[in-house]
């Protein structure tokens, strides 16, 4: 058996709920990304809380992907301290590194799967990355996956040039899903989808989140996802965190951007009560 497959799992209990969880499992402290003499993030905090679905936004450029890859350890900081399940990933060890790489998922942007492997491969592949397991077992926990992510069993044999938009998103949420993490990290996961396969896709993150006890960081534009699946919002503006909070909290700011992006001319109107309903 390799040796990141002797590594265990210490997994903590289901969350009792969505925005009532107060457990603080992701925490960014004045975190600051450079590239060259360009400051993209500076000084930023940020707080994710178990069992929530937190919104990312900000405009164009401002940094949310750079933020992302910086958690996941794609992009050096310059300053500050990001811990995950309360270890600090700069003083981890390869050991504690290995084993938070594990608890954690990734959907990123436009999906990301490997055009030469077919799905069930694409799906696998973290399963060859961290464990040791027979291909049987493999290809059986593949066609789980993909049952869990709501695509028929005969995807597993397809290439991701033969799937539709949507069902290379689905894909890339079961391979996220590989190693049944504890959050998961979505990079536009709705974006070139249609207003009928965004919904769905944003009804299926809310039911994994409370059947399978996740977390969920979605770096998003998506309007209807904000409103529809988020539990909080945080908005990037300025290379710092300007509002967090509710999408109530959203309407009800004051910060230019934030108005403009909740409560302007191409902002969706929100029937509070019947969010409150669903």
């Amino acid at each position: 058996m390799s040796e990141t497959a002797e590594i265990t799992r210490e997994r903590p209990a289901p969350p009792q709920g969505g925005a009532g969880a107060s457990e603080i499992i992701l925490s960014a402290r004045d975190v600051t990304v450079a590239f060259g003499d360009k400051v993209i993030l500076d000084h930023l905090d940020l707080d994710i809380r178990r069992g929530e679905i937190l919104g990312f936004v900000g405009a164009s450029g401002a940094g949310k992907s750079v933020l992302l890859r910086a958690i996941l350890g794609l992009v050096k900081k310059r300053a500050g301290t990001i811990r995950i399940f309360d270890v600090d990933l700069d003083k981890a060890s390869d050991v504690e590194r290995t084993r938070v790489d594990m608890r954690m998922g990734v959907l990123f942007q436009h999906g990301a799967l490997f055009s030469a492997l077919t799905v069930a491969e694409n799906i696998q592949i973290p399963m060859r990355e961290y464990l040791d397991l027979p291909k049987k077992l493999m290809d059986e926990l593949a066609l789980l996956k993909l049952e869990l992510v709501g695509l028929p069993a005969d995807a597993a044999a397809k290439f991701p040039s033969e799937l539709s938009g949507g069902m290379i998103k689905r894909a890339a949420l079961a391979r996220a899903l590989a190693l049944d993490p504890d959050i998961v990290f979505l990079d536009e996961p709705t974006s070139g989808l249609d207003p009928i396969g965004a919904a769905d896709f944003d009804a299926l993150v809310i039911k994994l989140r409370d059947t399978m006890g996740l977390t969920v960081y979605m770096v998003t534009h998506d309007l209807d996802s904000l409103f529809s699946a988020c539990d909080r919002v945080a908005v990037l503006g300025g290379k710092k965190i300007l509002v967090e909070g509710t999408i109530e909290d959203m309407l009800a700011s004051e910060e230019p951007w934030v108005k403009s992006y909740f409560r302007g001319k191409r902002a969706r109107q929100l029937d509070l009560g019947a969010r409150e309903q669903n």
